[in-house]
């Protein structure tokens, strides 16, 4: 069993559903759990957002934090899946931004910035949210697909971190 079989039997016995945000992945991160079988069971949707324009349309990030911080960024990460999960029944939004290769000089080329929303509770409880930025190495291909299995990795270990909390 690979890593990515891993994560889905464990979204399966700790009933997990999945709502994507993405923009440097482009549905990466949703491509790769749809290849385990059984993923429809665990994956309600996924955005691509890869446009500013997009980020604000379809995930309703607001410009303020678009102006504040760069996109690729754990704030923006975060209001991206908060959208997300906004839209979505899923219990757990995830969502990616960053930059693959030299495009902006004041981001290290392989820059990943991610957000995992746990919805818990009634329409009234707060979310729990987890951010990260983590810098993959290799061809844009290599880091893209680095990201998507990070990503996906991110909500076990995230889940683990705030369950006994939850539980608390």
């Amino acid at each position: 069993m690979n890593s990515i079989e891993r994560v889905a039997r464990f979204m399966q016995e700790h009933q997990l559903t999945l709502v994507t945000a993405e923009s440097c992945t482009a549905g990466l991160v949703a491509a790769t759990l749809a290849d385990v079988p059984g993923a429809g069971e665990l994956l309600d949707c996924a955005f691509v957002v890869y446009s500013v324009a997009a980020k604000r349309r379809c995930l309703g990030v607001p410009q303020s934090i678009l102006a504040r911080h760069n996109l690729t960024s754990e704030a923006v990460a975060r209001a991206m899946a908060l959208g997300a999960a906004a839209k979505s029944p899923a219990n757990v939004a995830v969502a990616n931004t960053g930059v693959t290769d030299a495009t902006d000089d004041r981001i290290a080329p392989g820059t990943q910035c991610y957000a995992w929303v746990f919805k818990q509770g009634g329409a009234d409880a707060h979310p729990v949210i987890y951010t990260a930025t983590r810098q993959f190495s290799g061809s844009r291909n290599r880091i893209r697909q680095a990201s998507a299995e990070f990503a996906l990795q991110g909500i076990v270990d995230c889940f683990l971190r705030h369950r006994p909390a939850a539980a608390g």
